[in-house]
């Protein structure tokens, strides 16, 4: 019975002292070793074996963290109140260092950038402040990396969620808001309604410029009719007075004489009291005057 109890207590102290010498240290993890107080560097990742009661690990995260800052109400340079809070993505990349040189790292770099943060508001006017929240990041970072990079943690990443300004500025800044829309509305209905003018004055003047052509053809056809009208009229009036003078190539005086006299008789049935002969139409006439005396004179033949 003795002998059971001592095996047992035997085997509970390997396992204890087993339990103590043994880890197990994940990829993502690294165990810092003490040994008597002293370090002897980081450890893992995989199976680390200790010596109990001599050696003392600590566990520090590779993987990236953050911690939010809580709202914190800063002093611009023109005197205006504003509360800001970010946060903050850091990550381990000593892990010698992260545990030698710093205590407690997410306090002490919550109060550096609680710090950081009031000295850059501080500096900048309201405008900026609302304005410029890259630029705040950016120095954030910049500052903050600075200071923890002796601690062996790199400052990945400073991100402000939200910046609230006093009341009295909201207010305004609506008011503002307010007026910019109105303004660009109305910019924009100036800019339809110019829009709209110039479109119907460029339809009036295609369409003027249209009639205005449209004239100009309907003035060229019309010429264009008109000299085809006279050259067929001119090459008529030519066709008939060739047709005249052949027919007047085989007139007789006889004929023309007679043709004179039907004229005058035509003239002397009218209601005219006077009468103008040309010397031409005399001439015509003596010939026949001539025949007609001649018969006269002439006796008649006997039977």
């Amino acid at each position: 019975m003795e002998t059971l109890v001592i095996t047992f207590i035997l085997a509970l102290f390997v396992i204890i002292v087993l339990a103590m010498a043994i880890r197990i240290v994940p990829e993502y993890r690294r165990l810092v070793v003490f040994r008597l107080g002293r370090c002897l560097g980081a450890r893992g990742p995989g199976l680390i074996l200790l010596i109990p009661y001599v050696d003392r690990g600590v566990i520090t995260d590779l993987r990236e963290a953050f911690f939010d800052v809580p709202p914190q109400t800063c002093i611009t340079a023109d005197n205006a109140s504003v509360s800001i809070d970010f946060l903050v993505y850091d990550k381990v990349i000593d892990p010698v260092r992260s545990v030698l040189e710093v205590e407690n790292f997410n306090g002490a770099a919550r109060g550096l950038a609680i710090t950081t943060l009031r000295a850059v508001v501080g500096a900048m006017d309201l405008d900026d402040v609302l304005s410029k929240r890259d630029e705040i990041n950016r120095i954030l970072h910049e500052k903050l990396d600075e200071v923890t990079d002796r601690w062996g943690i790199r400052v990945t990443a400073v991100e402000i969620r939200e910046v609230v300004p006093p009341r009295a500025v909201e207010e305004a800044m609506t008011r503002q808001m307010a007026a910019e829309r109105d303004r660009r509305a109305t910019v924009t209905k100036a800019d339809g309604d110019r829009d709209a003018a110039i479109r119907t004055a460029q339809g009036e003047r295609q369409a003027t410029i249209l009639r205005a052509e449209g004239a100009r053809q309907a003035t060229i056809l019309q010429a264009e009719g008109d000299r085809e009208a006279a050259i067929l009229r001119a090459q008529g009036a030519a066709l008939g007075l060739a047709e005249i003078y052949k027919v007047a190539q085989g007139v007789d005086s006889k004929t023309l004489t007679l043709q004179y006299l039907e004229a005058l008789k035509a003239l002397g049935e009218g209601e005219s009291t006077k009468f103008v002969l040309p010397s031409e139409l005399l001439n015509l006439a003596r010939p026949l005057t001539d025949y007609a005396r001649q018969a006269l004179e002439t006796p008649p033949a006997e039977g």
